[in-house]
């Protein structure tokens, strides 16, 4: 079985800042990790393959500047078996369309084809969940979102779909895409024998550039998306919240008293 796995290098958001005077979001310096739910759809992987190592290969597959080399050792220290790093400065700029075209054009060009396609919900930098299953869309396979599970029965995944009061099981065929939620699993941490062997063997790693795929210059980079983003900032910062004290008949009491006053009753 080969699985393909989708990965995204993302900025760490628990260490963004904004700027003061422009509320724009400070980019400079701010650590690059694995999307967080890309890592649970490896562990998925990797918890396939567990069961049948000999007969099932991971191959992480990612867009970005050279710099994602990083998070992709960063897969194959975790267990991935190799990885491919789309990278060309005219896939610079891609919103999610261009985005999709690109890996999907990508993923068609593996040697071999792939039966299962994992990816996670959502990158926490844009925060769309429009990447994976657009990229089923052009590769005309199935596709099942927010699974919670997952399980392999010959050439059947079957997925338990999170639904906001449940969840709903769906059987489908391979080839197929799957984007899986954080309830997942936990993702395992990266083996020092594998940190090692990851970064002494750069060849692992298959680099693509525009040329190295059958896609169009209208199908990709920043003049092919339709959406583009004006500006990034923060929300203004809310006013000081006010503790009440006293038994809990005089706060309910005070509370009632503020609401009033404000209006809202």
């Amino acid at each position: 079985m080969k699985i393909l796995v989708c990965a995204k290098q993302v900025p760490n958001t628990k260490n963004v800042t904004t700027d003061p005077e422009t509320g724009r979001i400070n980019r400079e310096g701010v650590e690059s990790i694995l999307n967080p739910d890309d890592a649970n759809a490896l562990e998925a992987a990797l918890q396939i393959k567990d069961k049948d190592p000999e007969n099932v290969h991971v191959t992480v597959i990612s867009m970005g500047p050279d710099q994602a080399k990083e998070m992709l050792i960063e897969c194959m220290a975790m267990g991935a078996d190799d990885a491919i790093l789309l990278s060309d400065r005219k896939f610079g700029g891609s919103d999610t369309w261009a985005t999709s075209n690109a890996i999907a054009a990508g993923m068609a060009n593996v040697e071999g084809g792939f039966d299962l396609i994992l990816g996670g919900r959502q990158a926490i930098d844009g925060d769309t969940a429009q990447v994976g299953p657009q990229i089923a869309e052009k590769l005309g396979i199935p596709q099942v979102t927010y699974a919670q599970d997952i399980q392999i029965n010959g050439d059947t995944v079957t997925v338990q779909r999170q639904l906001e009061d449940g969840y709903e099981v769906i059987d489908v065929k391979m080839p197929c895409m799957v984007t899986c939620v954080k309830e997942l699993n936990t993702p395992r941490y990266m083996n020092v024998g594998r940190i090692y062997d990851a970064y002494a063997q750069p060849e692992r790693i298959t680099v693509w550039g525009f040329d190295d795929v059958t896609i169009e210059e209208s199908e990709t980079g920043l003049k092919a998306s339709p959406t583009n983003v004006f500006t990034s900032f923060a929300p203004a910062p809310k006013g000081a919240g006010k503790m009440l004290e006293g038994t809990d008949q005089e706060m309910v009491s005070a509370l009632m008293s503020e609401l009033k006053e404000k209006h809202y009753i």
